[in-house]
């Protein structure tokens, strides 16, 4: 049989898995109570957390789901913080081009003159 599971504080490893710049700022979300352990909301930063547990959280403007693989015991490389989950956060898609682009740039001066007016038509326009 296998010793205890090795477990280590919630916002150390957020910060040990690069998800967040400083320790604080890792320590704020989940306080703020923004950080889920297997569905269950965490409540201190200070919650332990190891191989196995799924965490969700708000990373910028994407919720973030990733399932531990490890325990860090530092901050190294991205290298190896990617080595210590499994994310699991379904693709985004692509960003949307503006609508009222269509792919020919800036309307010349004659474009401007031809395009109907609000109320009434163009210049160029024999009922305007």
């Amino acid at each position: 049989m296998d010793g205890p599971r090795p477990t280590t504080r919630l916002d150390k490893w957020l910060y040990f898995a690069r998800f967040f710049k400083t320790r604080g700022k890792a320590s704020d979300v989940v306080t703020a109570g923004h950080v889920r352990v297997n569905g269950e909301r965490a409540a201190k930063a200070a919650h332990s957390v190891g191989p196995g547990d799924t965490l969700t959280f708000p990373q910028g403007r994407q919720i973030r789901v990733v399932r531990l693989l490890g325990v860090g015991t530092r901050r190294g490389p991205a290298s190896e913080a990617q080595a210590l989950y499994d994310d699991l956060t379904p693709p985004s898609d692509p960003t949307p081009r503006m609508p009222s682009y269509d792919g020919k740039g800036r309307p010349t001066k004659k474009d401007r003159r031809d395009m109907p007016q609000r109320g009434g038509g163009g210049l160029n326009d024999p009922s305007g």
